[in-house]
């Protein structure tokens, strides 16, 4: 019997072919695995924020027909005054919220991370014990700290001799806006700790160990070892937590609902009033106000991007 050979071109042309077919197979799952997550992407967050740009042009209530307005939406939001004054108390949450929850957050991190304790991990789980709380629940225990009858706070302050009487906290012009901000820290820094602590994890222990034998203190070793090598990851933390702090309100709306006379009012929240609101109720307003936001974080991202180094660590 004779032996029947394949020509080479025909091997060549069957590679060809079953190459092509394992690319197209390849292209089809990629395609059908990112389908959902690309379906629901353009749904709920490309389709939204178009929709928006093209209801700030409008006067609608939700109910009845829109009136086309063009860009009087805008002329009326740099002549409200309303909107300067929260978004003053936005940039006040972001100059202070932050760099506290980053400076607690890192130095807990590190002496957990660099120190033998004994109880070590029940200080990790009470540390990061308020992110388990949602923050309906955080700001109504906070509440009930800065009550006036039975706040916590108060009775604190009569033990160490400074009786305030029944001040409310909350209820009062001068304090109402600060009272706001150890919420917030202390709600943020569980997640936070958690994060820098496993960034340390990364670091090589022989640079700790230089630095021990040539004589460097714990908050040397911090602010030139462990500070500088985690730089990408606290920029990266600080952005996720000023656009937290710009888009949120959930603790404002609870605690004080922007109260009293609008002193605690923050942005998110007279957008959300805005457009909800019975007696204002206007979502090309919203709208708006929601395109002057989006601006300023934009605005917010570049100049972090521009002022801090971006660059990957080198050991």
């Amino acid at each position: 019997m004779k032996e029947i050979r394949v020509p080479a071109a025909d091997s060549a042309l069957r590679r060809s072919s079953w190459q092509q077919k394992a690319r197209f197979q390849k292209r089809l799952f990629i395609l059908l695995a990112l389908t959902p997550a690309l379906g629901g992407y353009i749904l709920f967050t490309l389709y939204p924020n178009v929709m928006s740009v093209y209801y700030s042009l409008l006067h609608w209530d939700g109910i009845q027909k829109p009136v086309f307005v063009g860009l009087n939406n805008f002329k009326q939001l740099f002549h409200d005054a309303y909107v300067w004054r929260a978004l003053w108390h936005n940039l006040l949450f972001m100059l202070t919220i932050p760099p506290l929850v980053v400076i607690i957050s890192l130095i807990l991190a590190y002496l957990l991370s660099n120190k033998s304790y004994r109880f070590s991990s029940g200080l990790k789980v009470l540390f990061f014990f308020p992110n388990v709380l949602s923050t309906v629940v955080v700001s109504l225990l906070w509440a009930f700290i800065y009550d006036g009858s039975f706040g916590l706070l108060n009775a604190m302050l009569r033990l160490v001799g400074l009786d305030v009487g029944n001040w409310y906290w909350l209820g009062e012009k001068e304090t109402a806006l600060w009272a706001l901000i150890p919420p917030s820290v202390w709600g943020g820094v569980g997640f936070y700790f958690v994060i820098f602590m496993n960034a340390m994890s990364t670091i090589p222990k022989s640079l700790y160990e230089s630095a021990v034998l040539e004589g460097a203190s714990h908050m040397t070793r911090l602010f030139r070892i462990t500070f500088p090598l985690m730089m990408p990851i606290i920029r990266v933390s600080a952005i996720f937590m000023m656009l937290g702090i710009f888009k949120g309100f959930e603790n404002v709306l609870v605690m004080t609902n922007g109260g009293p006379s609008g002193s605690t009012d923050v942005i998110g929240l007279y957008m959300f009033n805005i457009a909800f609101g019975d007696s204002t109720r206007n979502y090309g307003y919203a709208s708006a106000i929601g395109m002057l936001l989006f601006v300023i974080l934009v605005l917010a991202k570049l100049i972090i991007d521009k002022f801090t180094a971006n660059r990957e660590a080198e050991y």
